[in-house]
């Protein structure tokens, strides 16, 4: 089950995991993107329509897409927005966004898998970023940055108390989406000229480097850690330098 797999990295992993063979079902709030996805995909494939800001909806939705698959071995939370706002201007809408949708929904979507999980003896996996534990958070995407590093906490504290499942923080560096519905929409609400404002800064402390991640790479990390044995509480992907 990938949740956020309407656009970018999630629906890019969704579709490469059904190409390699996986059942999947594709979770995420735009039911038309993830029909698309669907098709893409080919075989393999089923959409759900979720949520991640509401309970009932999570719930539901993870019935149905375990449901659909006959149970589940893995769980991969790649649903994630990050506002391009100093934190002064940072609303509490903002912030309880954010939260919800970084954190909360993570939380809930695990919580209404979890007995399939357990059952499965499958793992859970949570795509995380270097500005919360690697670099100091950038200019201008603290909330990100804070939301991201309470996702890492959580992942530990669902280890803590559930053994049974292996739970699994994934760090990764810049990432190249695909295109169309696949392409990443991190940056799409982001205002050009706080972009043109912060971006020389993101360059002067090293935080862009020009090399990205292809999404195969990342497709792949993730099959190794659904067919592994080992407990893998953090794994750390980057790009080579150019």
């Amino acid at each position: 089950m990938v949740v956020g797999a309407s656009s970018g990295i999630g629906r890019c992993v969704g579709i490469g995991l059904v190409r390699q063979g996986y059942e999947v079902a594709l979770l995420g709030r735009r039911t038309d993107r993830l029909d698309d996805a669907v098709s893409e995909a080919g075989a393999g494939a089923v959409a759900v329509t979720c949520d991640v800001r509401d309970s009932a909806s999570c719930t539901a939705a993870l019935e149905q897409a375990c449901d659909a698959l006959g149970g589940a071995d893995g769980l991969v939370y790649s649903a994630g927005i990050g506002p391009l706002v100093p934190l002064v201007d940072t609303t509490p809408e903002l912030w309880r966004e954010v939260f919800d949708t970084n954190v909360v929904g993570a939380a809930l979507t695990t919580a209404a898998a979890l007995p399939h999980l357990a059952a499965s003896a499958g793992r859970a996996i949570y795509l995380s970023s270097v500005s919360a534990s690697m670099t100091p958070p950038w200019p201008g995407l603290g909330a990100y940055a804070v939301s991201k590093a309470a996702l890492d906490k959580l992942v530990e504290a669902w280890r803590v108390e559930h053994s049974e499942v292996g739970f699994t923080r994934l760090v990764l560096g810049d990432t190249a989406g695909g295109s169309g519905h696949g392409a990443t929409e991190f940056t799409s609400s982001w205002d050009t000229d706080r972009v043109a404002e912060y971006f020389p800064i993101w360059l002067e402390r090293g935080h862009v480097s020009g090399a990205v991640l292809d999404v195969d790479q990342i497709v792949a990390t993730i099959i190794g850690l659904l067919e592994t044995d080992a407990d893998v509480p953090s794994m750390t992907v980057m790009p080579r330098p150019p």
